[in-house]
């Protein structure tokens, strides 16, 4: 089934693809299309090119600097990109810290913040993860202790994802520990550059190093970077959480996975036929595409809700857990179907064998493994469930 679109949504397609075609650089989709690791450099190079077509915040408010876009054309957007082997945009600022200061900022942190965001001049991370609480938000221990005209921060954060390119961090941190566990939370904003923080950079099993923990000792941090009110952070954090779940579906990701596997299967031959022509390697394909359309509808319904409340509700844990899943899955078949040679550190007699095309090496078992994250992050697959079952079912 194919969505359909209206003509000005069409002629918007075409916008993009012209746009890509004419200003993605080769690097920076050569470097995507292969699988390699997007440098800051890179990063930073894409965000200019958007920021200066007026494109780099999609789904902001024209008033502050955003295109303000419709869900669907944030949805072609996201899809052109995606098949083109852009990047997908850093989120911690643009895409969630943004809506944040939109809803919840004061006119002096929305001036002073949201242009730098914009611009690129400033890179965020998130610090929200504990070593005792990840799923279980709440339970967090970082503690943030008014002093004069300033908090003092102790503690420490994990999973820090890029923080080794960041100069600031959004942080959560405990103001009060009588009462419920939500109740003693506050949303801080940290420069990275104080006192008393240091940050070590945490090796994952692919070998990579794309995730931190952060050390807070004694740090002062003024207290205008407080953003809401003190104990209120825990509606932030869920507000923050949604526009998260919502990102991480990555349908546009999911479609263009999809593209790269039918033609890896199409190459790969099994007892002298190519894979796709295998009834069970051809079955599991269709019903991941099956999934990813059923998904994109569910997508697109709940952008158009969004924009209608002004946030996403609960039921992005549905886009959370599917999204997920099916990305998984695109990762699982890939592997399979390369076989021996998915192999991230292929022996000598293995590569003399079996020849593997620079983009196939974006499919091997090293970014599998890495993928495995994606349904523990931004809370557990579990967790939503959870949530998804006490929200909307109400038991």
């Amino acid at each position: 089934m194919e969505l359909s679109f209206t003509p000005q949504e069409d002629a918007f397609r075409k916008d993009v693809r012209d746009f890509l075609k004419e200003n993605l650089p080769d690097t920076v989709a050569a470097a995507v299309r292969s699988g390699s690791e997007m440098t800051k450099e890179l990063a930073e190079q894409w965000h200019k090119i958007l920021f200066d077509k007026g494109w780099v915040a999609p789904n902001w408010p024209k008033k502050f600097g955003g295109a303000e876009w419709t869900p669907v054309q944030r949805h072609i957007f996201e899809e052109e990109c995606a098949m083109a082997y852009a990047p997908r945009q850093v989120p911690f600022g643009l895409a969630m810290l943004g809506p944040v200061l939109h809803k919840f900022g004061n006119k002096e942190q929305q001036d002073y913040y949201l242009p730098r965001i914009l611009s690129g001049e400033d890179w965020w991370c998130q610090g929200y993860s504990e070593p005792g609480a990840g799923s279980d938000l709440a339970s967090l221990k970082t503690r943030a202790e008014r002093v004069g005209n300033e908090y003092v921060i102790n503690g420490q954060k994990t999973w820090t994802t890029l923080g080794q390119h960041a100069n600031k961090i959004f942080c959560l941190v405990r103001t009060k520990t009588d009462g419920k566990p939500q109740e003693g939370i506050s949303f801080v904003l940290v420069d990275l550059d104080t006192p008393g923080i240091e940050m070590r950079p945490i090796r994952l099993i692919e070998g990579g190093f794309e995730v931190n923990e952060v050390f807070f000792t004694d740090v002062r941090v003024p207290a205008e970077n407080l953003v809401g009110e003190e104990n209120m952070g825990w509606t932030i954090a869920k507000y923050l959480l949604t526009h998260e779940r919502t990102n991480i579906a990555g349908v546009g990701l999911s479609y263009r996975a999809l593209e790269d596997l039918k033609t890896l299967s199409k190459k790969v031959k099994r007892n002298g036929k190519p894979l796709n022509e295998n009834p069970l390697f051809a079955a599991r394909m269709a019903q991941v595409e099956i999934d990813l359309k059923a998904m994109e509808i569910t997508n697109l319904r709940m952008l158009f809700q969004a924009q209608e409340q002004g946030a996403p509700g609960p039921e992005t844990s549905i886009l959370k857990i599917k999204g997920t899943v099916i990305r998984q899955a695109l990762n699982d078949l890939a592997r399979r179907a390369l076989g021996p040679s998915a192999a991230p550190f292929p022996s000598e007699d293995l590569l003399g064998n079996i020849s593997i095309a620079p983009e196939d090496n974006a499919h091997n078992a090293a970014h599998y493994f890495n993928n495995r994250k994606l349904s523990i992050f931004g809370g557990s697959n579990e967790i939503q469930r959870n949530i998804l079952t006490k929200a909307m079912l109400e038991l």
